[in-house]
């Protein structure tokens, strides 16, 4: 039998938790996504005032990040240098748009977050903030 680690609906509870407030603090709204390491959604939330498209946009941010084991920043960097949309990977999920991060935990992806909301540069730190609170110092090569 195979096992894997994935992120549980605690953490992810707590990192939405989290994306709040980091949010919160700079008067914006946001969607947050979190999902397991195959892509499948684990926690969601879009604040009030988010726009909807966020909702969709975080979600596809924490499946590629997940999938793919790459911030998506990074495949957009990808997708760009080697002139393949996100088409090329026959997924409707895939994106390039930064602000979606896979969750590492010794070493292996236990799934992805996804916020959207923001400028991609701000997205990626909430992301980032949001791992942060709940799996102590980023490791292991998560920035």
């Amino acid at each position: 039998m195979y096992q894997f680690e994935k992120v549980s609906s605690q953490e992810a509870i707590r990192m939405l938790g989290h994306a709040i407030v980091e949010a919160g603090q700079i008067n914006k709204h946001i969607a947050i996504a979190v999902c397991g390491p195959e892509g499948e959604l684990v926690a969601f939330l879009r604040m009030d005032q988010a726009s909807p498209a966020a909702s969709l946009i975080a979600q596809n941010k924490a499946y590629t990040a997940a999938r793919d084991r790459k911030s998506t920043k990074k495949m957009g960097e990808f997708m760009h240098e080697a002139n393949r949309p996100p088409a090329f990977w026959g997924d409707a999920g895939i994106t390039g748009f930064g602000g979606g991060v896979p969750i590492l935990h010794e070493e292996k992806v236990i799934g992805g977050i996804g916020i959207s909301g923001l400028s991609e540069e701000e997205d990626e730190r909430i992301a980032y903030a949001a791992i942060q609170s709940v799996y102590g110092n980023l490791k292991n090569g998560q920035r």
